[in-house]
């Protein structure tokens, strides 16, 4: 299926590409911040169980109990770092946007690696797809441990205030990254990346300007033969009224038919 858009894109919506991480109760599942891999288990009641293998039980019937932030893939909103209550299901009302696919290799900087301004600036180039909303940004190494990667007290790679807040100006809505935060793993609290995107200033008293239909999408992977370059992004995630919902980023390259 071909779509045509404002008679200036073409997008094959028959090859998505899947850039999330499933998750699984295995030793497979990515985790961070400190906590126990995912539990996924039937449902037992007495001596019923709901798992058909068990011969118990007509159906599958499973409970899952698992941590968004720390278990895969996931989408939040600025609630994720404000006093006041907001919801990803009430902030993410649009699902389509035109995003620009980069990769980055940190740069070492003392005991850390750092996404700096100067490399974002350099690979985001929105002056040649302008209509750019998202920003998705895959980090080098980018090897494939990273969908099973435990990142607990390992001091991952993060992005500076300074490139959060380019961003911000440059009217990207949406930024997803294959880290497990934007931010230093110990920060003391500070959320420098966090706040900046989101333009907060006051995590207990919102400024009018804050950025509550932006999103943060951390813990993606894009595999190395997915070119850098522009695409339709799709936001997929469940309706979860919380910070972050588990989500589904998917990607379909964009053609350029004035070319």
């Amino acid at each position: 299926m071909i779509a045509i858009i404002e008679n200036k894109y073409q997008i094959n919506l028959s090859k998505p590409i899947d850039i999330s991480i499933p998750l699984t109760n295995t030793d497979e599942n990515p985790i961070a911040w400190y906590i126990e891999k995912p539990v996924i288990e039937p449902v037992v009641f007495g001596d019923w169980i709901g798992k058909v293998s068990e011969g118990k039980s007509s159906t599958n019937f499973n409970n899952i109990f698992f941590n968004p932030h720390g278990h895969g893939t996931h989408t939040e909103c600025l609630g994720h770092i404000t006093n006041d209550f907001y919801s990803i299901n009430q902030s993410l009302k649009k699902f389509f946007f035109f995003a620009r696919l980069i990769t980055i290799e940190p740069e070492k900087m003392e005991e850390d690696f750092v996404i700096t301004k100067k490399q974002v600036y350099e690979a985001l180039n929105v002056s040649d797809f302008p209509e750019t909303e998202a920003i998705i940004i895959r980090t080098l190494p980018n090897q494939k441990d990273k969908k099973s990667r435990k990142y607990s007290n390992t001091n991952p790679p993060y992005l500076s205030e300074e490139a959060a807040v380019f961003i911000r100006e440059s009217e990207i809505q949406h930024l997803l990254i294959d880290l497990p935060s934007v931010d230093r793993e110990h920060d003391e609290g500070k959320l420098l990346a966090h706040k900046a995107f989101w333009n907060v200033k006051d995590t207990h008293n919102l400024n009018i300007d804050a950025r509550f239909e932006a999103t943060i999408t951390e813990m993606i992977f894009v595999p190395n033969e997915i070119h850098d370059g522009n695409y339709l992004l799709n936001l997929q995630i469940a309706s979860f009224e919380n910070d972050a919902s588990p989500s589904k980023p998917v990607l379909y390259p964009v053609e350029n038919l004035q070319l």
